[in-house]
């Protein structure tokens, strides 16, 4: 009976303490008289340090059961620390005024130079930022949505908490004025004109995201208008250049950006458009609008995201901004930008002759453009124009060919074992691309000619020999072509594959070498892509987990949960999606292709002018997958081999377990079940093979992908078809794997 008065009693306590907290300034004072950090008070009430801030500046307001314990301290803070000649103190009213920020891309080309780079070097410190002013039009305020608010969850955000940034890093904008950000925020955006909604953007909405890198820039706000917010700033819901997607320059949009002086990047206003001024004093300004009508979010990376309601799209974009960075364009463009703002080219240096600040070098980043090795680039570039007319098709000895595997088995090569099976199951590496980045080495300089070089497996670049002295099983792929069969001379392969030639001969003490021909060497090198195998691969982990696919979950307990985890969170499953997009389509930004009709073979074209054009890089991406996907295939059989490794050839026992496809990260075995673990071999305790796949939610391991049955596969071989593409039952490329 205690209890339940003393319940009884704390309900009511709760309930008043609704409508009993201070003003939002006199909650601050409360805290730092009392030396209380921001940190410390959300440790205590299980909240985030954002939100205590939130609650501080007025912006948002704590609900239950938080308030009642913030109502409480904040009682015991003020009878310990009074207001100066004040016995209670007065409620707030309206929240401070906003902040502002400063912009870079479009839809699938490659990123342009940003607009209004910072006209002197500074010290990486803070980068400068206007300073908030007041609306031209009526003043902002911020709510919570009620009833829409019920489909929307908090995305993940950032550690340290930016004021400047204080309402997130995005804001999808409706057609009523309604600005959804992260966390459920909702602001009442005034503009009713696209120069307007760019005023306001910088001057009060406090939206952006602080930099990755102490010399990089911060992200630019990012403003996404749905179809009514379209309509509501005067653009037309399809865009008449269905070629270029842009606004016509005559349209008045572009007319009224003109007059306001704000200024677009070469690529017009698209479904991604940069708007901004140039740079005055290092302050940056600019926004970037994604209009979702014209296909901002492509399906094939966001699944359906811009069908959802708004609130949602925000909570989408946000949690993808928070973990990966603030969307720049297509997730190619992204995934690209991500890697410039983790590396970024320059930095501010002291000059020790006059004391000023000059533009410097970051050690290990890509510091300037440089052309390829002719072997490197393609058909159209100059360096290869130069060389060969237009139509040549140029040799496995004059052009690097490093792709993913597009391989399938002879069916006359199936064993009666394998005949004997009933199911073909796939399993997908995950992320593979950017598996194969980690602790990748690669070139950071400009390539170097060299005749007759000794092999240095350090040494990245591409060389030119011949590793057709290298046979492995004839079931097996070789591993040193794209489509799986033995090369017939001197070959160009990027480091990667040419160390894995030399770590097969060494390890089967196979009777040739390697004796390069020549190469294109980088004598500066060093793990440029680390950063960025570091943030993504974090992004993809906590997606997952956040879907109840843990690393830690015992290899059935993860097959189980793989089967249903897009159906736990659709919109978490978008953001998955987008993720694993970012990895292919910036690794593909690499070797970025002319896309204009007007491009002549042999000029060149935008991308060329950038550092991260790096065909070399994108080689020894592919490269290293590659060779990675075969030294498990082949470490998979051999650990279903009866008798001792081979010797002398890579000639394998009859009935060994062997793919009988392989498409890019995607194998197919044979088995007498229709999943992974009815053919993956594991130890006698139970654990996988050493160095076999292995099932697991991290990047470069493996998942369930797909079952089929027996005679579908061979009859899939029998036409020349690769299993591989089709055992989900759908074309991967259409997928996006």
């Amino acid at each position: 009976m205690g209890n339940e008065l003393f319940g009884a009693v704390d309900a009511l306590l709760e309930q008043v303490a609704q409508d009993d907290l201070p003003g939002p300034s006199e909650r601050k004072r409360l805290r730092e008289a009392a030396g209380l950090s921001q940190a410390q008070i959300a440790a205590a009430l299980g909240a985030r340090r954002e939100a205590v801030g939130n609650w501080e500046a007025g912006r948002t307001e704590p609900r239950p059961p938080k308030r009642a314990a913030y109502a409480r301290l904040l009682e015991g803070l003020a009878a310990r620390f009074p207001a100066p000649g004040a016995t209670a103190p007065a409620p707030d009213a309206a929240p401070a005024s906003f902040a502002d920020t400063g912009a870079d891309t479009t839809p699938e080309p490659e990123p342009e130079p940003d607009p209004d780079p910072d006209p002197e070097p500074k010290p990486a410190a803070a980068e400068a930022r206007p300073a908030a002013t007041p609306s031209a039009t009526r003043p902002s305020t911020s709510r919570r949505p009620a009833a829409k608010k019920a489909t929307s969850r908090p995305a993940a955000t950032p550690a340290a908490f930016d004021e400047r940034f204080a309402n997130g890093p995005l804001g999808v904008l409706d057609g009523d004025g309604s600005l959804y950000c992260v966390g459920g925020l909702l602001l009442d955006c005034p503009a009713r004109t696209i120069p307007a909604l760019v005023d306001w953007t910088l001057s009060e909405a406090q939206l952006g995201a602080a930099r990755l890198h102490p010399s990089g820039k911060d992200s630019d706000p990012l403003i996404v208008l749905t179809a009514a917010a379209a309509e509501r700033l005067d653009l037309p819901l399809e865009l008449e250049d269905r070629r270029g997607l842009r606004l016509a320059e005559d349209h008045k949009v572009v007319k009224q950006l003109a007059r306001a002086k704000w200024q677009l990047t070469k690529r017009g206003f698209g479904p991604w458009a940069r708007i901004y001024r140039p740079a005055q004093g290092g302050r940056r300004q600019c926004v970037q609008l994604a209009v979702l009508p014209w296909g901002a979010l492509d399906a094939r990376s966001w699944g359906s995201t811009d069908q959802l309601e708004p609130a949602d799209i925000a909570r989408v974009l946000g949690t993808y901004a928070a973990r990966v960075i603030t969307p720049r364009g297509s997730t190619a463009v992204s995934g690209l930008e991500a890697m410039t703002a983790l590396r970024p080219p320059t930095r501010a240096v002291k000059d020790e002759s006059n004391g000023n600040w000059v533009s410097g070098p970051v050690p290990g980043s890509l510091t300037e453009a440089v052309d390829p090795a002719p072997a490197e680039a393609p058909d159209e570039h100059p360096v290869v124009a130069a060389l060969h007319p237009r139509g040549h098709q140029r040799t496995a000895a004059e052009v690097l060919d490093e792709e993913a595997y597009e391989w399938i088995r002879d069916p006359e090569l199936l064993t009666d074992a394998e005949c004997d099976r009933a199911f073909a199951v796939g399993i997908d590496v995950n992320t593979a691309f950017l598996a194969a980045a980690n602790r990748l080495v690669v070139g950071l300089s400009a390539p170097v000619h060299v005749k007759a070089p000794t092999f240095d497996k350090k040494t990245p670049g591409s060389w030119l020999v011949d590793l057709s002295g290298i046979e492995p099983d004839p079931r097996l792929p070789n591993p040193f072509t794209p489509h799986g069969t033995r090369p017939e001379g001197p070959a160009w392969y990027a480091t990667p594959t040419v160390a894995y030639a030399q770590e097969l001969i060494d390890t089967y003490r196979l009777p040739t070498q390697i004796r390069p021909l020549e190469a294109w060497v980088r004598t500066e090198s060093g793990p440029y892509l680390d950063p960025w195998y570091k943030r993504i691969s974090e992004a993809y982990k906590a997606t997952m987990a956040d879907l109840g696919v843990t690393s830690d979950l015992p290899e059935a307990d993860f097959l189980a949960a793989m089967d249903q985890h897009k159906a736990t969170d659709p919109a978490l499953a978008a953001v998955l999606s987008a993720i694993k997009s970012t990895v292919k389509g910036g690794i593909g930004k690499l070797r970025e292709r002319p896309k204009s009709i007007r491009h002549k073979f042999g000029e060149r074209w935008p991308a060329l002018e950038r550092p991260t054009w790096r065909p070399d890089i994108r080689a020894a991406v592919i490269s290293a997958a590659r060779v990675n996907m075969h030294r498990k295939v082949l470490k998979t059989a051999l650990a279903t081999q009866q008798g001792p490794a081979p010797t002398g050839n890579l000639m394998l026992d009859q009935d060994v377990l062997l793919p009988i496809a392989l498409l890019s990260d995607c194998a197919v075995y044979l088995a007498d079940g229709p999943g992974p673990l009815d053919f993956l071999p594991h130890t006698a305790d139970g654990r996988p093979a050493p160095g076999s796949f292995r099932l697991g939610v991290s990047p470069g391991m493996v998942k369930h992908e797909g079952t089929q049955d027996l005679l579908w596969a061979v009859q899939m071989l029998d036409e020349g078809h690769n299993p591989a593409r089709h055992i989900k039952g759908t074309d991967a490329a259409l997928d996006g794997e």
